[in-house]
């Protein structure tokens, strides 16, 4: 027999094992599959190995990966492309890296291998996920030496990499450096500029951008929605609804939020509608949580709840956000019920939960029960309690009378108190004309925030309550004297001007048509 008939006959005996590799669904299925391989003498077949180690990576087998990848002493690319990716997709991105190493060591000898296209993502992302950025240069250097950066997703992975460590020039260059830009590239860059918040940018490459995906507005309306520009957020959605777009579960949550800011109801009616005919409401748990949150801060309690009540399945969010809108509506005694029947449902509540909880006793007056929850946290769930949980507690103390045990738990915090606590206290100081007490929170508030004008006045009003006028005339003379901040207030009739002097448009119409029906209602009664 022949050299090229014996190479055929591998080859052909090779190609026989694909079948049965390509039906393979178990680990015991393999390792009998591998055996027969072994018999056969092809345990140095990189063609049936690399298949082999394919098969691993999709069952998250990676030490049984190793095995074979180990047994095999002369290697080509194939196998190393197939042995990366495991340990990559496996978040060992260290073991990749020494991997890639290995690969490259001796790459001016005659048995070099190569890295190619395929090689190169994989190893960008294990540089980002260890993280290292000057690794993922030196890659960069190398993806360039060898001709991959007009690969399209090698760029893409790298333009992701750069992102990741908050490196937009570089991203940048990497873009304006590519042949041919696909639409991940271009979503990659828009969602980075988003990220950080730099929206002037992310703008300018939107309009820019040939062919725009659900993912690109997304990019845009959570980008506005992260540094507070709602307006602009809805103006993007509102674009996407006279487009025709269909959302998707992701852009539905991102503009929920925005809704619920901006009061803006009947867009977050038309969301329910949407998603309820979509089958959204059915199968993302996800997407009822935004909902309800949004009825709950909208006003609208009674929704939130129909909603609640009609989910098949309920995570930790879906009880949390309800417990909470409950709370934030004074409706305390059933925040309390729906903790119970959570406990009842056997699931374990989380700090979010039990703020919610709190502020539920605070605004119902159940003191003891909020003191109750306070220690339930601690002793039967072994949760971390945060400021905002002491600050829960201070004022549900200091709103039932008992402000001497609200500064000694303000004490005893394990973290130094904001202003906010401090600022809580003193409220209650005057509620119950407690000046000693509200001395002492006064002194830390003029630590934290001396230029706060509305600090003094409050001290001023429990002077007066108490009958001390020649010290509520020594605050004012402060506030008249120092350097106080003051929120300047403005009348109807500028309130009214400044709604009718405004362009009407989606940055405004919400708020504004909430200004200037209280406008109308003062002219009605006056």
């Amino acid at each position: 027999m022949s050299a090229r008939i014996w190479v055929l006959t591998i080859r052909e005996l090779e190609n026989s094992f694909v079948p049965t590799l390509r039906n393979c669904t178990n680990l015991k299925e393999l390792k009998k599959i591998h055996a027969h391989v072994v018999k056969f003498s092809l345990s140095q077949s990189n063609f049936l190995v690399t298949k082999m180690v394919d098969f691993c990576e999709k069952s998250a087998e990676v030490e049984y990966a190793s095995l074979l990848f180990e047994q095999v002493t002369e290697r080509n690319v194939f196998l190393y492309n197939a042995m990366i990716k495991v340990y990559t997709h496996s978040y060992m991105y260290s073991l990749a890296m020494v991997l890639y190493k290995q690969m490259v060591r001796n790459i001016k000898s005659e048995s070099s291998i190569f890295p190619d296209r395929f090689t190169f993502p994989f190893v960008i992302k294990s540089c980002a996920g260890l993280p290292c950025i000057n690794l993922g240069r030196q890659v960069h250097g190398q993806v360039c030496k060898f001709g991959s950066n007009s690969h399209s997703i090698t760029c893409s992975s790298l333009m992701d990499m750069y992102i990741k460590f908050d490196s937009l020039a570089e991203a940048q260059k990497v873009f304006d450096e590519m042949s041919e830009r696909d639409v991940i590239a271009w979503n990659s860059l828009i969602s980075g500029y988003a990220r950080l918040g730099k929206m002037r940018r992310a703008r300018e490459l939107f309009n820019e951008m040939p062919n725009k995906t659900i993912v690109s507005w997304t990019a845009m309306i959570s980008g506005y929605t992260k540094i507070g520009c709602y307006s602009d957020a809805l103006d993007v959605f509102r674009k996407m609804q006279k487009l025709g777009i269909e959302f998707d579960e992701i852009s539905i949550i991102s503009v929920l939020p925005v809704c619920a800011q901006l009061g803006a109801l009947e867009i977050g009616k038309w969301i329910h509608i949407y998603s309820d005919k979509n089958g959204l409401l059915k199968r993302s748990t996800s997407v009822c949580n935004s909902i309800i949150e949004m009825y709950a801060k909208c006003g609208c309690i009674d929704p939130a709840v129909q909603i609640f009540d009609q989910m098949t399945k309920k995570d930790i969010i879906s009880w949390s956000t309800m417990i909470g809108g409950l709370a934030h509506h004074g409706e305390a005694y059933k925040a309390i019920e729906l903790f119970r029947d959570m406990e009842r449902a056997k699931v374990q509540p989380n700090g979010i939960t039990f703020l919610g909880l709190l502020s539920a006793c605070v605004h119902g007056g159940f003191w003891s029960e909020g003191l109750n929850y306070f220690e339930s946290m601690r002793k039967d769930y072994h949760l971390h309690i945060e400021i905002e949980h002491y600050g829960c507690l201070v004022d549900l103390l200091g709103r039932s009378g008992q402000l001497d045990q609200a500064l000694e738990t303000i004490n005893k915090m394990p973290m130094k108190p904001n202003s906010k606590i401090w600022g809580s206290l003193l409220s209650c100081c005057r509620i119950h004309g407690n000046l000693e007490v509200a001395i002492i929170a006064m002194e830390h508030l003029l630590e934290l925030e001396p230029d706060d004008a509305g600090n003094y006045v409050l001290i001023s009003n429990i002077y007066a309550d108490i009958g001390r006028w020649e010290s509520v005339s020594k605050v004012r003379k402060l506030i008249t004297c120092g350097n106080m901040k003051k929120i300047p207030a403005r009348s109807l009739v500028e309130e009214l001007s400044l709604v009718l002097n405004l362009k009407w448009d989606s940055s405004w119409e919400w708020h504004s048509l909430s200004r200037l029906s209280k406008v109308f209602i003062y002219f009605l009664i006056f």
